[in-house]
């Protein structure tokens, strides 16, 4: 877990400033040994720092804490009044783990949770998110529906839909939606959502909506993802975008269409997932269990499904799998 002592240094260093060791040992109180040593351990929250003889220590990037205060007065007052409990963790396993198990204790709809950092964030089929401390948005939704997890199979796509439309409020150009739940700018990744559903198969359910995204990922935290990725600090600059700001963003469009979902279904938000479609008439390979299947894409249907042209000219719907394909060619094709 982190510990306070981190915390406070990070509250410190937090304006990426040099700060000199003797300012950091005196404000803690603690001796200029043991600050270096809580300083080697940031690395392990995904931070890096640079330490200058004579002028101290300093973090690559600033951090902008998340804050309920600073999230609530961006927030529209149809969003305040469907949230139940919106809650802040220092650090926690994942954002989804967490809202996973509540939903068994006490499931309500409305309870919100992010998280400055996750120790194993959640991707889809088991991949771990890459989660450093304080630089991205970690954030997961409760919301129970009255009918089984078949009635709510677009969930993921019209989630993705909500969250295109609050990243377009900052002017984002060339983003779009990589089916069923990624989202992508110019070919590269940008965030991703994953959705666990528990419950009767027939009778009430809830879902756990969790939304990982890059808002400023080093180089060197990047290293281990295995796919072309980008942030949101590299596509409009570090200054335009106000964290806190923007989780109240995302949740004034994600909890409306929630709110809405169950009634409205899929339908009136089929045209404008298709509009975000990044990949339609590209070749791409879906992934189907040990099983790969190459073909141009074709957009959904209009349940969602995938649709997938085949070599011999047959189309093809899908309801699950993992799509891959070529950035190059596909930046070349757009």
């Amino acid at each position: 877990m982190i510990t306070e002592k981190q915390k406070q240094i990070l509250s410190i260093l937090a304006d990426a400033e040099f700060h000199s060791g003797t300012e950091l040992a005196q404000v803690l109180g603690i001796s200029r040994s043991a600050i270096w040593k809580y300083l080697t351990s940031l690395g392990e929250l995904g931070l890096s720092y640079k330490a200058v003889q004579g002028k101290g220590y300093r973090l690559d990037k600033p951090l902008h804490f998340l804050s309920s205060a600073a999230i609530y007065s961006h927030l529209s007052e149809a969003a305040k009044s469907l949230i139940t409990a919106l809650e802040i963790y220092d650090q926690l396993l994942s954002t989804n783990t967490y809202l996973s198990e509540q939903a068994q204790k006490n499931p309500q709809s409305g309870l919100i949770c992010l998280a400055e950092h996750q120790t194993l964030g959640k991707g889809r089929r088991g991949r771990q998110w890459v989660s450093p401390f304080g630089s991205n948005i970690y954030l997961s939704v409760l919301w129970c529906f009255q009918q089984g997890p078949s009635h709510i199979s677009g969930l993921s796509l019209v989630m993705g839909v909500a969250v295109i439309r609050a990243l377009r409020e900052y002017g984002i150009e060339n983003i779009g939606l990589k089916w069923p739940n990624d989202i992508f700018w110019q070919a590269k990744k940008l965030g991703g959502i994953l959705i666990e559903v528990s419950g009767e198969t027939s009778g009430p359910c809830c879902a756990v909506i969790g939304l990982g995204l890059n808002l400023a990922l080093s180089a060197q935290v990047g290293e281990s993802i295995t796919q072309p990725w980008t942030d949101l600090e590299s596509v409009v600059g570090a200054s335009l975008i106000a964290r806190n700001k923007l989780v109240a963003s995302l949740l004034n469009h994600m909890l409306i269409i929630l709110n809405d979902f169950e009634q409205s279904g899929l339908q009136p938000y089929l045209d404008e997932w298709r509009s975000y479609d990044c990949l339609k008439y590209q070749p791409i390979t879906l992934q189907l269990g040990s099983q790969q299947i190459n073909g141009v894409l074709q957009g959904i249907d209009d349940n969602g499904l995938l649709l997938l042209q085949h070599a011999d000219g047959r189309v093809q719907g899908f309801a699950s799998g993992e799509v891959s394909f070529n950035p190059e060619t596909h930046e070349s094709a757009s």
